[in-house]
């Protein structure tokens, strides 16, 4: 069996630059960016709504990308949307929810149904984002639940793109 799976009538939509290791199962109606990458042991699965997965961003070893289905609990479900230039570190949940360009998700974190994380915010390691919050963009974000720290350095901002940037050389040295 194939690590990237058909479910009903959809099929992965993955660029040709894009590398998803050998390990990561990859689901139904989902759509892979140029130069993004899926790590070791994630699971992307599309099965019960859309992900859509932009340009240049990084999926890491162990996360798990998922979505919620139309109900009367959840009326026309929650699709998962990451933009481009994301970071989402190890062990991170991304579940039914929308993560603008040029964010980091810290380790560990877990993101919920129907929460935005806006364009250049940073979600420290470990911190969880409860359903339907948020989060401004530019500011460090952190804990359980999740709250505003502070406004991010402009080390911190110009290292929300060197990660991406250096993610899409390591996956470039994977694919060769």
């Amino acid at each position: 069996m194939t690590n990237i799976r058909s479910f009903e009538e959809f099929t992965p939509q993955i660029d040709g630059t894009a590398f998803v290791d050998d390990s990561a199962v990859v689901t139904g109606n989902v759509q892979i960016g140029e130069d993004s990458s899926i790590w070791p042991c994630c699971s992307v699965r599309g099965d019960i709504h859309s992900i859509v997965i932009g340009k240049r961003t990084n999926i890491q070893d162990g996360s798990i990308l998922h979505v919620t289905h139309d109900s009367e609990y959840a009326p026309g479900g929650f699709k998962l949307s990451v933009g481009n230039d994301v970071t989402v570190g190890h062990n991170v949940v991304l579940h039914a929810c929308t993560v603008e360009d040029l964010c980091l998700i810290g380790m560990g974190s877990v993101v919920l149904d129907g929460s935005v994380i806006q364009s250049g915010a940073m979600v420290g390691a470990g911190s969880l984002v409860p359903p339907n919050k948020v989060l401004e963009g530019g500011y460090m974000w952190l804990g359980s639940p999740v709250k505003k720290v502070r406004e991010l350095t402009n080390k911190e901002k110009a290292f929300l793109k060197y990660s991406a940037q250096q993610y899409v050389k390591l996956k470039n040295r994977h694919r060769s």
